[in-house]
């Protein structure tokens, strides 16, 4: 820390109790009050230094007042102040320093000690140490504008805070090692073989540091809130970006507010504590106060601030109860980039005495309505087709599909609460667009758990809730699973398993149409099918899409092996009808020499052409002829048109 040393006498000055006494062996003339101590001094250097004092003394002397007691209560600084300047009159060696130079130029005007009362009087003396050696350092300027607060409209009127203000915002957007350190030599400081920085050639035992943009966030957040909001205003004013301002903002707010380290790593905690044992912990008063003031100064603006920082304010904000406004602003400052929040985020705590939720769903609501409105006001809808049909952007880097499979998650969060109220849960499944989902499966497994949770829902209840959900945008494992699950509607298992079929339908349609022209092709002009291959070519299905048709065919061939061996048991069925022929002719009314026309093995190949549609009525057909293989006549008519169908 720079110090000025001032004086040439020894110190004369003893302190008894709330005494002080000058002991230069003159008897003192003048007694001067400063709150609850008592200074027994001389005149004559009071006179000539202060301007005050000399008026003051001349008052009590027009007066004829025997004693000369003179009240100074209201000096800037205090009592101490004043014991300086009383040192400085009687020409004292003390040492001035940024932690006193602020109370000593403004206690130096308060007592009129001007140059005219006197050459290198004290108003002077402090003017040039502040202008020539604190705002030249970072740190002494940091410690003159802390001492600030004590005398802040004094110092606010002799223009040093702004000055204080300015240094520190110019200096924060300079490189530290220009000032308080070593200067670099030859483009870099020195160092010795051991690592340590040169100065002068000589090892000063510092090591080098590597600057960064928030090297000056510590020392700032020691500063009071008023102060610092000079500072940022300053930096402002001066261009500095905003993500550093935002950086300084979230420090300071994190050594103000313990609510905010609720999620701070190790070493966080303990710098967190050391820092604690330096400031008291503010109340809760305070602590929303500040709350609030940081809130006024976060730009508004979209991703410059962090969704982690946001959603702590909130939790903060929600907990100490701050004002609707600021509630209400940092719910929309997070609704301008719900897209960049994590599911953690979401998980805010309700402590709501009215609402017995887990979780404060009605939040999240507001949150999302800020984020569709303002995806409206920038012209987010859904994504265009082009002439082609194709997207004209893909649908997974949309900011609203992001925000709709975070909501689908936090859904999944909060449905096994069992407080969590049917219109809640379903208004914020529909408050997200239909385009926005490219898949429900995420939306479903919701659904499925807050049905889980709430057995006692009625069927109604269960079909409005359902409809959220779109059963055509479900995968086929989900398809598979919502066609097993007992908790669902009949209505909505029914449309799972038509669109189920419609789905399969498609891929070996899909399949079928695709697949044999490329491999034809491939062949004619005599190239290896291989994944390199088509990723030349540009094939348009990807390697999951064609695991998916695979599978596909696959089922398909195994149902058209387990229809063969129906057909096969019904032949062995009509062969030994017909063997029974001639022991009960009678029985039968028309003879039985048509040969069943029942589809064989070599014929199973062509059968992969089959539609879904057609694959079912064969089966049924096969079922009715089966099941009537041992009644009497008209389960016989009812055969020999179904052999003529199938022929």
């Amino acid at each position: 820390m720079a110090c000025l040393k001032l004086g040439s006498r020894a110190d004369v000055f003893r302190k008894q109790g709330q005494e002080w006494y000058c002991t230069s062996g003159l008897p003192s003339d003048i007694t001067v009050v400063v709150g609850e101590q008592s200074f027994h001094l001389h005149m004559f250097p009071l006179l000539s230094k202060s301007g005050l004092l000399e008026r003051r003394i001349r008052e009590k002397i027009d007066k004829g007042e025997d004693s000369c007691v003179i009240d100074l209560s209201d000096i800037p600084g205090g009592a101490k102040a004043f014991e300086l300047a009383a040192k400085f009159c009687y020409g004292v060696k003390f040492e001035m320093t940024s932690s006193n130079v602020v109370h000593l130029r403004c206690a130096a005007d308060y007592l009129k000690m001007t140059e005219e009362m006197a050459e290198g009087n004290l108003i002077p003396q402090t003017e040039n140490f502040l202008t020539q050696t604190v705002f030249r350092s970072w740190k002494d300027t940091i410690k003159a504008l802390q001492t600030c607060d004590d005398v802040l409209d004094i110092a606010e009127r002799l223009q040093i805070v702004k000055r204080c203000v300015d240094s520190i915002a110019t200096k924060s957007c300079s490189d530290p090692d220009l000032f308080g350190w070593p200067v670099a030599q030859y483009g870099g400081p020195m160092q010795s073989p051991g690592g340590s920085l040169l100065w002068n050639g000589i090892s000063t035992g510092a090591r080098p540091r590597n600057s960064s943009p928030d090297w000056w966030y510590d020392d700032v957040s020691s500063l009071s809130l008023p102060l610092y909001k000079k500072l940022i205003s300053a930096m402002e004013y001066r261009g500095i970006s905003q993500d550093i301002i935002v950086g300084s903002l979230n420090h300071y707010a994190k050594r103000r507010l313990p609510g905010l380290n609720r999620r701070k790593s190790i070493s966080d905690v303990s710098n967190c504590l050391s820092m604690t044992t330096l400031t008291a912990i503010p109340s809760e008063e305070e602590q929303k106060y500040l709350l609030e003031e940081i809130d006024r100064l976060l730009p508004f603006q979209r991703g410059v601030t962090s969704c982690k920082l946001l959603f702590g304010l909130l939790r903060t904000a929600i907990i100490l109860k701050a004002s609707s406004s600021c509630v209400s602003n940092l719910e929309r400052r997070i609704g301008m980039q719900l897209d960049k929040a994590t599911l953690e985020d979401l998980l805010i705590p309700n402590i709501s005495v009215s609402v017995e939720t887990l979780y404060d769903v009605d939040c999240v609501q507001r949150i999302v309505d800020h984020f569709l409105a303002m995806d409206q006001e920038t012209g987010g809808t859904s994504p265009g087709l082009g002439e082609d049909g194709q997207m004209l952007a893909s649908p997974s880097l949309m900011p609203i599909t992001v925000v709709s499979k975070l909501i689908d998650g936090y859904l999944a969060e909060v449905a096994p609460d069992a407080y969590l109220k049917l219109p809640k849960f379903r208004s914020l499944a529909a408050a997200i667009p239909d385009y926005a989902r490219p898949i429900d499966d995420g939306l479903y497994r919701a659904i499925d758990i807050y049905l889980k949770t709430h057995p006692h829902l009625s069927e109604s209840e269960k079909e409005e809730l359902c409809r959220v959900m779109d059963c055509q945008k479900l995968s086929l494992e989900a398809c598979t699973h919502a066609a097993q699950n007992e908790r669902l509607p009949l209505r909505v298992i029914v449309q799972v398993l038509f669109f189920e079929q419609l789905q399969l339908r498609s891929s070996i349609a899909e399949c079928l149409m695709v697949s044999e022209p490329l491999e034809g092709g491939s062949r004619q002009l005599g190239l290896p099918i291989s994944g390199e291959h088509h990723r030349a070519a540009g094939w348009p299905l990807g390697a999951r899409e064609n695991q998916t048709l695979r599978e596909g065919m696959d089922s398909m061939k195994q149902r058209v092996a387990e229809l063969e061996k129906e057909c096969s048991a019904m032949r062995e069925d009509i062969e030994r009808l017909g063997r029974s022929r001639s022991a009960g002719k009678s029985r039968f009314p028309f003879p039985l020499a048509v040969r069943p026309q029942i589809c064989s093995t070599k014929e199973a190949a062509p059968a992969t052409t089959m539609t879904m549609t057609e694959a079912a009525a064969s089966e049924d057909k096969l079922a009715v002829v089966k099941a009537g293989s041992g009644s009497g006549d008209t389960p016989q008519l009812k055969l020999r048109r179904r052999k003529k169908n199938l022929s």
